[in-house]
Protein backbone atom coordinates (compact mmCIF):
# COMPACT_ATOMS: atom_id res chain seq x y z
CA UNK A 1 0.00 0.00 0.00
CA UNK A 2 1.30 3.61 -0.82
CA UNK A 3 2.49 5.71 2.42
CA UNK A 4 0.35 8.54 0.90
CA UNK A 5 -2.90 9.67 2.27
CA UNK A 6 -5.12 10.75 -0.71
CA UNK A 7 -8.56 11.97 0.37
CA UNK A 8 -11.70 10.32 -1.40
CA UNK A 9 -14.96 12.04 -1.02
CA UNK A 10 -16.99 8.69 -1.62
CA UNK A 11 -15.93 8.00 2.42
CA UNK A 12 -15.67 9.50 5.60
CA UNK A 13 -12.83 12.02 6.73
CA UNK A 14 -12.24 9.78 10.17
CA UNK A 15 -13.23 6.04 10.95
CA UNK A 16 -12.70 4.78 14.06
CA UNK A 17 -13.17 1.25 14.10
CA UNK A 18 -13.32 -0.59 17.74
CA UNK A 19 -10.79 1.09 18.92
CA UNK A 20 -8.82 -0.08 21.95
CA UNK A 21 -6.17 1.31 23.53
CA UNK A 22 -4.17 0.17 26.40
CA UNK A 23 -1.44 1.37 28.33
CA UNK A 24 1.09 -0.47 31.21
CA UNK A 25 1.63 1.14 34.23
CA UNK A 26 4.01 -0.93 36.13
CA UNK A 27 2.21 -4.13 37.28
CA UNK A 28 -1.08 -2.96 36.13
CA UNK A 29 -2.72 -2.58 32.55
CA UNK A 30 -4.73 0.84 32.11
CA UNK A 31 -7.62 0.78 29.25
CA UNK A 32 -7.53 4.23 28.29
CA UNK A 33 -10.13 3.12 25.04
CA UNK A 34 -12.55 0.42 24.89
CA UNK A 35 -14.21 -0.32 21.88
CA UNK A 36 -14.49 2.66 20.53
CA UNK A 37 -16.11 3.54 17.01
CA UNK A 38 -16.52 6.98 15.51
CA UNK A 39 -17.15 8.16 12.12
CA UNK A 40 -16.74 11.97 11.15
CA UNK A 41 -17.44 13.55 7.48
CA UNK A 42 -16.28 16.14 5.84
CA UNK A 43 -17.54 19.26 7.00
CA UNK A 44 -18.44 18.47 10.29
CA UNK A 45 -17.75 19.92 13.58
CA UNK A 46 -17.50 17.32 16.01
CA UNK A 47 -16.66 17.92 20.13
CA UNK A 48 -15.14 15.20 21.93
CA UNK A 49 -16.31 15.31 25.61
CA UNK A 50 -15.37 13.92 28.90
CA UNK A 51 -13.88 14.38 32.41
CA UNK A 52 -10.12 13.97 33.10
CA UNK A 53 -9.51 10.32 32.48
CA UNK A 54 -12.41 9.60 30.01
CA UNK A 55 -10.17 8.74 27.29
CA UNK A 56 -10.56 11.68 25.49
CA UNK A 57 -7.23 13.06 25.21
CA UNK A 58 -5.79 8.83 23.96
CA UNK A 59 -8.67 9.36 21.17
CA UNK A 60 -7.42 12.60 20.03
CA UNK A 61 -4.05 10.98 20.20
CA UNK A 62 -4.93 8.75 17.43
CA UNK A 63 -7.18 10.88 15.73
CA UNK A 64 -4.08 12.98 15.55
CA UNK A 65 -1.83 10.05 14.44
CA UNK A 66 0.30 10.48 17.56
CA UNK A 67 -0.19 7.53 18.38
CA UNK A 68 -1.32 3.82 18.08
CA UNK A 69 -4.38 1.91 18.88
CA UNK A 70 -3.71 -0.92 20.47
CA UNK A 71 -6.47 -3.28 18.50
CA UNK A 72 -9.34 -1.82 16.25
CA UNK A 73 -8.51 0.40 12.79
CA UNK A 74 -8.33 3.87 12.02
CA UNK A 75 -9.06 5.39 8.41
CA UNK A 76 -7.98 9.16 7.69
CA UNK A 77 -9.85 10.57 4.14
CA UNK A 78 -10.33 6.70 3.50
CA UNK A 79 -6.97 4.72 4.22
CA UNK A 80 -5.90 2.78 7.04
CA UNK A 81 -2.82 4.29 8.82
CA UNK A 82 -1.85 1.12 10.72
CA UNK A 83 0.48 0.22 8.44
CA UNK A 84 2.40 3.01 7.69
CA UNK A 85 5.89 4.21 9.23
CA UNK A 86 7.05 6.56 11.39
CA UNK A 87 7.68 9.12 8.41
CA UNK A 88 4.68 8.27 6.70
CA UNK A 89 2.96 9.58 9.62
CA UNK A 90 4.64 12.26 10.23
CA UNK A 91 3.99 13.47 6.49
CA UNK A 92 0.31 13.27 6.90
CA UNK A 93 0.32 15.16 10.97
CA UNK A 94 2.16 18.07 8.75
CA UNK A 95 -0.23 17.88 5.52
CA UNK A 96 -3.99 16.02 6.61
CA UNK A 97 -4.00 17.49 9.72
CA UNK A 98 -4.17 20.92 11.74
CA UNK A 99 -3.08 20.77 15.05
CA UNK A 100 -4.31 24.04 17.50
CA UNK A 101 -2.78 23.54 21.16
CA UNK A 102 -4.06 25.13 24.40
CA UNK A 103 -0.90 26.34 24.57
CA UNK A 104 -0.30 27.95 21.49
CA UNK A 105 3.43 26.05 20.66
CA UNK A 106 4.86 29.11 18.80
CA UNK A 107 8.27 29.46 18.50
CA UNK A 108 9.04 32.75 20.43
CA UNK A 109 12.09 34.09 18.41
CA UNK A 110 9.73 33.76 15.15
CA UNK A 111 7.80 36.07 13.38
CA UNK A 112 3.99 35.39 13.00
CA UNK A 113 4.64 34.49 9.46
CA UNK A 114 7.47 32.48 9.58
CA UNK A 115 5.58 30.31 12.60
CA UNK A 116 2.73 30.24 9.91
CA UNK A 117 5.62 28.75 6.88
CA UNK A 118 6.66 26.24 8.91
CA UNK A 119 4.67 23.25 7.91
CA UNK A 120 4.92 24.26 4.34
CA UNK A 121 8.74 24.41 4.95
CA UNK A 122 8.49 20.76 5.83
CA UNK A 123 6.25 19.94 3.39
CA UNK A 124 8.99 21.41 0.79
CA UNK A 125 6.99 24.29 -1.03
CA UNK A 126 9.15 26.74 -2.23
CA UNK A 127 10.05 29.73 -0.43
CA UNK A 128 7.84 32.61 -2.30
CA UNK A 129 5.01 30.33 -2.44
CA UNK A 130 5.18 29.37 1.26
CA UNK A 131 5.64 33.11 2.04
CA UNK A 132 2.40 33.72 -0.17
CA UNK A 133 0.41 31.45 1.25
CA UNK A 134 1.34 31.96 4.83
CA UNK A 135 0.79 35.57 4.35
CA UNK A 136 -2.90 34.71 2.75
CA UNK A 137 -3.46 32.68 6.05
CA UNK A 138 -3.18 34.76 8.26
CA UNK A 139 -5.25 37.50 6.51
CA UNK A 140 -7.84 34.78 7.46
CA UNK A 141 -7.63 34.99 10.66
CA UNK A 142 -7.40 39.02 10.77
CA UNK A 143 -3.32 39.34 11.53
CA UNK A 144 -2.65 41.13 7.96
CA UNK A 145 -0.83 43.81 10.50
CA UNK A 146 0.72 41.31 12.71
CA UNK A 147 2.77 39.40 10.31
CA UNK A 148 5.86 40.85 11.51
CA UNK A 149 5.23 40.35 15.57
CA UNK A 150 6.56 38.55 17.21
CA UNK A 151 4.78 35.86 20.27
CA UNK A 152 6.09 38.06 22.96
CA UNK A 153 4.81 41.22 21.09
CA UNK A 154 0.93 39.05 20.42
CA UNK A 155 -1.90 38.93 22.66
CA UNK A 156 -2.93 35.39 23.64
CA UNK A 157 -6.01 35.89 21.37
CA UNK A 158 -3.32 37.36 18.37
CA UNK A 159 -1.46 34.04 19.42
CA UNK A 160 -3.72 31.69 19.28
CA UNK A 161 -4.77 33.04 15.55
CA UNK A 162 -1.46 32.68 14.52
CA UNK A 163 -1.71 28.98 15.80
CA UNK A 164 -4.97 28.18 14.02
CA UNK A 165 -3.38 29.68 10.54
CA UNK A 166 -0.31 27.79 10.89
CA UNK A 167 -2.83 24.89 11.60
CA UNK A 168 -4.94 25.94 8.46
CA UNK A 169 -2.02 26.52 6.31
CA UNK A 170 -0.98 23.41 4.31
CA UNK A 171 -5.16 23.08 3.95
CA UNK A 172 -5.46 19.96 5.72
CA UNK A 173 -8.24 17.17 5.70
CA UNK A 174 -9.20 17.95 9.75
CA UNK A 175 -8.18 20.55 12.24
CA UNK A 176 -7.82 19.05 15.20
CA UNK A 177 -7.89 21.23 18.53
CA UNK A 178 -7.17 20.42 21.82
CA UNK A 179 -8.41 22.76 24.61
CA UNK A 180 -7.92 26.01 22.44
CA UNK A 181 -9.30 28.44 24.52
CA UNK A 182 -7.88 27.16 27.82
CA UNK A 183 -5.50 30.17 28.52
CA UNK A 184 -7.77 32.52 27.31
CA UNK A 185 -9.98 34.85 28.74
CA UNK A 186 -14.04 34.77 28.38
CA UNK A 187 -13.93 37.47 25.49
CA UNK A 188 -10.87 36.27 23.54
CA UNK A 189 -12.74 32.83 23.29
CA UNK A 190 -15.52 33.89 21.84
CA UNK A 191 -13.56 35.59 19.35
CA UNK A 192 -11.56 32.11 18.45
CA UNK A 193 -14.73 29.84 19.13
CA UNK A 194 -16.43 32.62 16.34
CA UNK A 195 -13.53 32.02 14.12
CA UNK A 196 -13.87 28.55 14.40
CA UNK A 197 -17.72 28.67 13.34
CA UNK A 198 -16.61 30.69 10.46
CA UNK A 199 -14.07 28.50 9.19
CA UNK A 200 -16.66 25.64 9.39
CA UNK A 201 -19.05 27.75 7.42
CA UNK A 202 -16.45 27.76 4.67
CA UNK A 203 -16.48 23.94 4.37
CA UNK A 204 -13.55 23.22 7.49
CA UNK A 205 -13.63 19.84 9.23
CA UNK A 206 -12.80 20.60 12.40
CA UNK A 207 -12.55 18.04 15.93
CA UNK A 208 -12.78 20.02 18.81
CA UNK A 209 -11.58 18.03 22.60
CA UNK A 210 -12.94 20.09 25.53
CA UNK A 211 -13.99 19.31 28.79
CA UNK A 212 -16.46 23.00 28.73
CA UNK A 213 -19.70 22.71 28.03
CA UNK A 214 -20.36 25.89 26.76
CA UNK A 215 -16.82 25.63 24.09
CA UNK A 216 -18.98 22.34 22.84
CA UNK A 217 -21.58 24.09 22.25
CA UNK A 218 -20.48 26.12 19.20
CA UNK A 219 -20.02 22.32 17.24
CA UNK A 220 -22.65 20.70 15.30
CA UNK A 221 -21.91 17.24 17.39
CA UNK A 222 -21.03 16.32 20.86
CA UNK A 223 -19.53 13.07 21.71
CA UNK A 224 -19.14 12.20 25.37
CA UNK A 225 -16.42 9.86 26.37
CA UNK A 226 -16.67 7.84 29.76
CA UNK A 227 -14.22 5.27 31.10
CA UNK A 228 -12.94 4.96 27.71
CA UNK A 229 -16.13 4.51 25.90
CA UNK A 230 -18.60 6.44 23.94
CA UNK A 231 -22.09 7.45 26.19
CA UNK A 232 -23.60 9.99 24.00
CA UNK A 233 -23.08 11.40 20.47
CA UNK A 234 -25.88 13.90 19.59
CA UNK A 235 -26.08 16.04 16.45
CA UNK A 236 -27.96 19.60 16.25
Amino acid sequence: MSEAISSRTDSPVIRVQDVVKDYRMGAETVHALNGVSLTIAANEYVAIMGASGSGKSTLMNIIGCLDRPSAGAYELAGQSVAALGDAALARIRNREIGFVFQTFNLLPRATALHNVELPLLYAGVARRARRDRARHTLEQVGLADRMFHRPNELSGGQRQRVAIARALVNRPSIVLADEPTGNLDTHTSGDILSLFDRLHAEGQTIVLVTHDTDVAEHARRRVLLRDGRIIEDVSR
